[in-house]
C-alpha cells in the first residue's frame, strides 16, 4: 500500500498523532471537571474502571494498560486502598464492592458526557472511530514492542562487544 503521508503535505492539521493528542488534551480537563464534586478523582475512577474491566491484575499490568507511570498509579492506589504490608507490585488487585458501586454510580455522567461530545456523529461513525482507534492502539503497542526488541538487540550487541577480547576489538574500525 502507498504511504499516506508525504513530507510535502504533512502538517498538524492532518497528523493523526497531533489530533489524538489534541483531543486528549481537550477532553481531559472536561473529565476532571466532571468529577470535581465527587469523592473520586477522574484518575481514581479510571483505575477502578480498569479493575472492573480486567477483574484482577497487578499494578504493573494496570499501569501499562492505562498508560500511567508506575509512580503516579501507586499514589492513586494508595488513595483507594486499605494499606497492607505486602509488596504491591506482585499483588493481584481486585475491585471491592464499594469500588464497583462508585464506578456504577458515576457511569451515567461519563456516558452522558460522551453522548453529548459525539452527538453530531452517527452510530456508524462512532463504531468506525472506535474500530480505527483500536487498530491504532494495537499498532502503536506493536511499535512499542519493536522499540523494546531493538533496544534489547542493541544492548546484547554492546554487551557482546564488551566481552570480546581486546585484540579482536583493536582490529575493527568502529
Amino acid at each position: 500500500m502507498r504511504p499516506f503521508y508525504r513530507t510535502a503535505d504533512y502538517g498538524m492539521k492532518n497528523s493523526v498523532g497531533y489530533l489524538v493528542r489534541r483531543t486528549s488534551n481537550l477532553v481531559l480537563p472536561r473529565f476532571e471537571a466532571l468529577f470535581a464534586d465527587n469523592e473520586l478523582t477522574f484518575s481514581q475512577w479510571i483505575a477502578l474502571m480498569a479493575l472492573r474491566e480486567w477483574r484482577n491484575c497487578t499494578s504493573a499490568e494496570m499501569a501499562r494498560n492505562i498508560c500511567h507511570d508506575a509512580g503516579s498509579l501507586t499514589r492513586i492506589l494508595d488513595q483507594l486502598e486499605q494499606r497492607s504490608d505486602t509488596d504491591r507490585r506482585a499483588v493481584r488487585l481486585t475491585l471491592t464492592p464499594r469500588g464497583a458501586q462508585l464506578v456504577e454510580s458515576l457511569m451515567p455522567r461519563v456516558v452522558e458526557f460522551w453522548n453529548e461530545l459525539l452527538g453530531d456523529f452517527s452510530h456508524a461513525e462512532i463504531k468506525t472511530l472506535i474500530r480505527l482507534l483500536t487498530r491504532l492502539v494495537t499498532a502503536a503497542g506493536g511499535c512499542r514492542d519493536e522499540v523494546g526488541h531493538a533496544r534489547r538487540r542493541k544492548q546484547a550487541r554492546e554487551g557482546a562487544r564488551h566481552r570480546e577480547p581486546a585484540a579482536q576489538r583493536r582490529g575493527r574500525l568502529s
